[in-house]
């Protein structure tokens, strides 16, 4: 799985889950401020992307996420290969 390919799967997740405009959401989309997401959302986000993770989640390698970009930079290293 390519990095893009990650962005593919959370950008389909957050369209699903969050009735997200799939268009509007880019690498550079602020999760909090831009699609509206609180913190609730985003530990809804990790729990929809664990299947695709290999071993727990830490949640302190999200604690700095801001952007989809910065959750795909994040689950890259974790993914099942």
């Amino acid at each position: 799985m390519t990095k893009a390919d990650v962005f593919a799967k959370v950008r389909e997740i957050l369209a699903e889950e969050f009735e997200l405009d799939p268009e509007k959401i880019t690498l550079e989309s602020q999760l909090f401020t831009e699609l509206g997401l609180d913190s609730i959302d985003a530990v809804d986000l990790i729990v929809k992307l664990k299947p695709y993770i290999e071993g727990k989640i830490d949640p302190e390698l999200f604690k700095q996420t801001r952007t989809v970009g910065d959750v795909v930079n994040v689950l890259f290293p974790l993914l099942k290969q």
